[in-house]
């Protein structure tokens, strides 16, 4: 990609966010690319938590498909009434990270706090446990042992390589009774 288009691409980003602070969404991620006549503009938006401040203790709700939903609305129209696009034709592509995605950041530690992560230290073994907290300098992890025992240890983001999130599909301490609740309460039959 040519140094101008990163800055148009970054000068769209930033613009993007800009729009988005009122849904608390920041553009995590944007890539513009060609496809025949058209381009795609594939953009990943994510909850607007800060690198710094006061270590987050609390789990961050999801980005859900309501709120994909509205963040394509507001890029579609900025995209749209803006210049930021031009006249070419180009397909608009929203979503939010999935759980694959890298953590690379203080933010993504802070917004995934009570999950289960993987962190690749330098010069030490990986180390997997439950995220009790996230700041500015580093990550504290519940441990559990080969014989169940728990223990916590703090990683800082100096010592972090590749961080990943575990998918799970129960939650350690949560019993599977064969009923999904979701988030408006009512259990789906599994």
């Amino acid at each position: 990609m040519s140094t101008s288009s990163t800055a148009r691409t970054e000068r769209i980003a930033q613009e993007l966010s800009e729009q988005l602070a009122p849904l608390q969404l920041r553009v995590e991620d944007l890539t513009v690319a060609p496809a025949g006549k058209r381009r795609i503009v594939r953009v990943l938006v994510d909850r607007d938590i800060p690198d710094d401040g006061p270590a987050t203790t609390t789990a961050t709700a999801p980005v859900d498909l309501d709120l994909v939903a509205d963040a394509t609305r507001v890029i579609g129209t900025a995209l749209d009434d803006g210049d930021l696009m031009g006249d070419a034709p180009y397909v608009l592509e929203v979503s939010s990270p999935g759980t694959d995605r890298p953590l690379t950041s203080p933010r993504h530690f802070r917004r995934n706090v009570g999950r289960l992560v993987r962190i690749a230290r330098e010069g030490a073994e990986p180390v997997e446990g439950r995220i009790q907290s996230a700041d500015a300098d580093g990550v504290s992890l519940l441990v559990t042992g080969p014989k169940g025992a728990t223990s916590e240890t703090t990683v800082t983001y100096a010592e972090c390589g590749r961080a990943e999130i575990q998918v799970e599909f129960s939650k350690a301490g949560k019993e599977t009774s064969g009923t999904d609740v979701d988030d408006d309460g009512e259990g789906d039959d599994a």
